[in-house]
């Protein structure tokens, strides 16, 4: 038999209302709690600019070395150097104690007598490279091992990043000395108003007021270069957030519209300029590359416009157009209404120290006009080496 409550019935429903309202009142006080909790925690967590800036002075790197300071050239090639015996030229003519030289490649790619026509590239690339993709943030992790990989020389102390089509506008010694002049890193960079590429998400790790834009050809002092290998808070917003909407293709027809409404993000446009926004180092730069480049709008048969790299030929690689490059000496901003009168270490100075995308038969004149450094070009016709 069922034992009956001897409490009368409306004793017993009072009963239970007092037991019901005490399990809500503990879980407001609960609810109450967690939210003065996480408060408290948000209001003692250091915003991402405090984390960048621990992890700067946790992990910076004692620097100690003999002799002069080098410069490192990081070549970021597709495989082989199609110029590299213009760049054999141009180190030629330099104290082998001043540079250092590393080639991201792809992986399993040996440089040697083989494959380079330059005896300053062999054995040259990294061991652990890895597939780049233009447009994904692979291209941005292989900027980052060819840091690492300098750094761990304590000499190096300018990063100059550079392309398979790159080619320097002046010797060696006018170089080094215009590198090692400034203190300050050389990083175009500038407000991205125009084409949204800052995603909402990326929020507040990444605050849209912190959001740059730029060439990702840099020349950086070692400080600058270690806040690149050492982060470890904004690479991963950028492998999450920033990626490249698939390009037009015929053949997927209408489906073309749903993915050009994809969000738009080129990694290596944003990601050193934003790292050294939110490390609060934009005042430690010289916002400009000292790389040049041409570039052209085109457009194909589906109106994909965009804006693409124009490539020097032998023709259009004249001593008059070089001299028009080297007289550069400054640069406007559209988008900030700035003009970046270009210096080092306060003496003005043209702005360019390097040029892409130039074709063998452009570097060959290059080197005919004794831009690099004196070589018989015609010595490299007797010899083919693979890309």
């Amino acid at each position: 038999m069922t034992k009956k409550s001897s409490l009368p019935p409306i004793l017993l429903q009072q009963s239970r209302r007092r037991v019901i309202w005490s399990g809500w009142k503990l879980v407001i006080i609960l609810s109450m709690g967690l939210c003065v909790f996480a408060l408290f925690r948000l209001h003692l967590s250091p915003p991402p600019e405090t984390l960048l800036s621990r992890r700067r002075s946790s992990f910076s790197r004692e620097v100690v070395f003999s002799g002069p300071p080098k410069v490192a050239y990081l070549f970021l090639v597709r495989r082989g150097l199609p110029l590299d015996f213009l760049w054999g030229s141009f180190f030629e003519n330099a104290d082998t104690g001043n540079f250092s030289i590393y080639v991201h490649s792809e992986p399993g790619f040996q440089f040697d007598e083989s494959t380079t026509r330059s005896h300053f590239f062999y054995d040259r690339q990294l061991k652990n490279s890895i597939q780049v993709i233009w447009g994904e943030s692979s291209m941005i992790e292989a900027e980052r091992l060819l840091l690492d990989a300098a750094l761990e020389d304590p000499a190096n102390q300018r990063f100059v990043l550079l392309s398979d089509s790159c080619v320097p506008l002046y010797n060696f010694s006018y170089i080094y000395s215009y590198l090692m002049a400034s203190p300050r890193s050389f990083v175009d960079s500038f407000l991205d108003v125009k084409e949204g590429r800052h995603h909402p998400k990326m929020s507040p790790v990444i605050p849209k007021d912190k959001w740059r834009k730029g060439s990702q050809w840099v020349a950086l002092i070692r400080s600058h270069a270690e806040v690149i290998v050492d982060d470890v808070v904004i690479l991963p917003v950028f492998k999450r957030l920033c990626k490249r909407r698939p390009p037009l293709d015929a053949s997927k027809g209408k489906l073309n519209i749903k993915l050009q409404k994809q969000h738009n993000c080129i990694p290596d446009e944003h990601y050193v300029q934003t790292l050294l926004s939110m490390s609060g180092l934009e005042g430690e730069l010289e916002r400009r590359t000292v790389t040049y480049t041409v570039w052209n709008q085109s457009a194909t048969k589906m109106e994909n416009k965009g804006w693409h790299p124009m490539t020097f030929s032998y023709a259009n690689a004249s001593p008059r157009k070089i001299k028009e490059i080297k007289g550069i000496n400054h640069i406007y901003y559209e988008t900030e209404y700035r003009t970046e009168w270009c210096q080092t270490n306060s003496t003005f100075v043209p702005c360019f120290l390097f040029a892409r995308k130039f074709s063998r038969g452009a570097a060959m004149r290059l080197l005919s006009e004794g831009i690099a450094g004196p070589f018989d070009a015609s010595s490299i016709l007797a010899r083919s080496v693979p890309d």
